[in-house]
């Protein structure tokens, strides 16, 4: 019963699903509830794919591709480009700690947030977009799931950067991850890469590694950890990241 409560938690948090009669609140159900956060990809990837899937038997690729993005940002109540606009803002603007959290804190968007969240979505699309229509559903489900995994990764290697401000937007999320969830997340989070099909797909593994050393280098540099808007910007890249080596595995792999 507990480990369902949790889920629903995560679902309540992440997403715009009404399941709060099923959520716990607290601090510990908070920390207990990241260890869902891959799964909560599942859903919202999957209501992706069903949608594109859907709109792609009756209009081209590219709006099919459109429609089922404005639906993912829709159930998740731009939680994560959110973050990523945030985090945008913030080293954009700032050049030390205090004023990138402070900037960050700010729920103004200014023109580094605006410039990178439209350059991020019309990236998502387009690389979307090229690739073959049938795995798109596939891809979506997958490329939700993993960068979520990612995301949490930050946890194991990075502290939470703002312990004593109640108002940051990470708050309810663990602290720390403990070595068994941390291998649940990672088993949950990578599961979807089965259904693309073929083992070559485990080279995206790869650019996923690099790219997470180099975000979590780059918050530990600037602000000595990670706050609920790295995770979200690096949600957000992970993502474009996984849908572009997809790309050039289906273009160049034979």
């Amino acid at each position: 019963m507990r480990i369902i409560k949790n889920f629903f938690t995560a679902i309540t948090f992440f997403t715009r699903i009404p399941v709060a009669r099923w959520a716990d609140y607290s601090q510990n159900a908070m920390n207990q509830a990241t260890a869902y956060y891959p799964m909560v990809g599942w859903i919202v990837g999957g209501f992706a794919a069903l949608i594109c899937w859907l709109m792609g038997m009756v209009i081209p690729v590219v709006p099919a591709v459109v429609i089922s993005t404005v639906a993912s940002i829709w159930l998740t109540g731009a939680f994560h480009e959110d973050g990523f606009a945030d985090v945008c803002d913030g080293f954009g603007g700032g050049w030390e700690k205090e004023r990138i959290l402070t900037i960050m804190k700010d729920s103004r968007v200014g023109a580094y947030g605006a410039i990178g969240i439209l350059l991020i979505l019309m990236t998502k699309i387009t690389l979307l977009s090229e690739i073959q229509l049938r795995l798109i559903p596939v891809v979506l489900i997958a490329g939700h799931t993993l960068s979520r995994m990612v995301s949490v990764s930050s946890m194991m290697v990075l502290g939470y950067v703002r312990e004593n401000d109640a108002d940051g937007k990470s708050k309810p999320i663990a602290r720390k991850l403990p070595p068994s969830v941390f291998l649940w997340i990672l088993i949950s989070g990578s599961v979807p890469l089965v259904l693309l099909g073929s083992w070559k797909y485990a080279a995206i593994f790869l650019p996923q590694l690099i790219l997470l050393y180099l975000m979590n280098r780059w918050f530990k540099k600037w602000i000595g950890g990670y706050t609920g808007d790295c995770l979200g910007a690096l949600q957000q890249v992970s993502e474009v990241v996984f849908y572009l080596s997809v790309l050039i595995i289906e273009k160049n792999w034979i």
